[in-house]
Formats: C-alpha cells, structure tokens, sequence
C-alpha cells in the first residue's frame, strides 16, 4: 500500500523517518561540488580560444544534462500515475518539474554568461537557445497548469499528460545544433566517435557531472517530502473537519 493511500497518521510518522538519505546526499554532494569547482577552476587547462570564460562549460553542460534528467523523471513519473492512479508517481512528477525548471533556469543563464565574451551579446535566437527556451516555457506551464488546477479532480491528469507530451522537445534541444547549424556549438564530450577534449577536461567534466546529479537528487528527495508533508497536512486537516 502506496504511504499516500495509508491512513493520515501512518503518513505522519512516515514523513518525519528516515532523513539518513537527505543528510548523506548533503554531505556527498557539498564535497562532490567542491571537487568539481577545483577541476573546474584550477586542474581543467585554459582553452586556448575562448580562454577563462570556457570554464563555464564544466557547470552549464552538467545543468543541461540533469535538466533533461529531470524532465525524463517527469514523464515517466506522470506514466506511472496515468497507469496506477499513485498519489506517489504524481509527487515524484511534481517535484521533479519543479527541481528541473530551476536547472533549465540556470541553464539559459550561464550560457548567457557565456555567450557576452564569445558571441558579444548576453542572447540570440539560435537554434539551440531557442528550443531550450521552449522546454523552459513548457514545464513552467505545467507548474502554473498545477497550480490552477489544484483544486480540481481532474487536474493531476491534465499535468500528466502535459509532462508527457513535453519530453517530445528534449531530442530537438540536443539535435537541434546538428539539424540547424547556428552559433551554439556542436557537442565536443557527448559523440559517437569519444570525446573531442583534453582528458584533464574530460575529468573536470565528469565531477561536474557527478556533483550536479548529487545535488538535484538532493534537491528532488526534499521536494519530494515536502510535497508528501503538504498532502499530508490537508489529508489531516480534512479527516479533522469530518470529526
């Protein structure tokens, strides 16, 4: 029995156990995200063309990674909902789009940070940065479509299906700088034929990648719980008006 169909206070109790997972991810993640911003700052060798401002790589392209992560979770999350009809599946969504709308946010504003010293100006409507702007778009959709359907029965569907139809502009985000050749590069570390960078980059990469997924895990356990706890509480307060 899913903790969300239990009774009001058996979720209660459940709530409050077992925070061991938070504060390992905690721990784990803050020493993972010091390891990469040494990698990053100090052990990565400077490029020798865009120079110090390329060492944003190592931190947008693990956000746009975990943003797509994120967005996957959604889909499958809000799958398993339509199928099972588990509160839980539809707070796993929820918490998910939540964590990966702040990623997506991050994402379009280190590649602005990025884009001043290379391209001389903070945005252009490239391929890549466009089609990226619409996920962002999408999935804050989805959490204003949540939040003024909250109300509704009928309204937890509605976002599912939403979540996903969604993911169907994650594939055209990653191809869209093969398919429209603009100013955005092409991927250097995610090809069919290895990695085109030094393996000291490749490394720096790789933490980044690691610390950034510790993190938005982190992030995702804490939505999580703090979405089961504010359905708890109306559960609660609903059974208390019945009495």
């Amino acid at each position: 029995m899913s903790h969300l169909t239990a009774p009001a206070s058996q979720r209660a109790a459940e709530v409050r156990a077992r925070p061991a997972l938070f504060d390992w991810l905690a721990v784990a993640s803050g020493l993972a995200m010091l390891l990469a911003l040494y990698l990053a700052l100090g052990y990565a060798p400077t490029d020798r063309v865009q120079g110090v401002a390329q060492r944003i790589y190592y931190v947008h392209v693990p956000l746009a990674w975990i943003a797509y992560l994120a967005f996957v979770i959604v889909a499958a999350a809000s799958a398993l909902y339509l199928w099972r009809r588990a509160e839980r599946w539809d707070c796993l969504a929820r918490a998910s789009a939540e964590v990966g709308v702040v990623y997506t946010t991050l994402v379009l504003v280190t590649g602005s940070l990025w884009g001043k010293p290379i391209w001389g100006t903070w945005w252009t409507w490239d391929a890549r940065l466009t089609t990226t702007l619409v996920l962002w778009f999408i999935y804050v959709g989805y959490l204003m479509l949540r939040a003024y359907t909250a109300d509704l029965p009928q309204g937890p569907r509605y976002a599912a299906v939403l979540g996903i139809l969604g993911i169907i502009d994650i594939p055209i985000v990653h191809q869209s700088v093969v398919w429209w050749r603009g100013l955005h590069p092409e991927a250097v570390a995610a090809r069919l034929s290895g990695p085109a960078m030094p393996p000291e980059m490749q490394v720096a990469l790789v933490a980044g990648l690691v610390a950034f997924t510790l993190l938005f895990a982190l992030l995702l356990v804490q939505r999580y719980r703090v979405e089961v706890a504010r359905r708890t509480i109306d559960a609660l307060r609903a059974a208390h008006g019945e009495e």
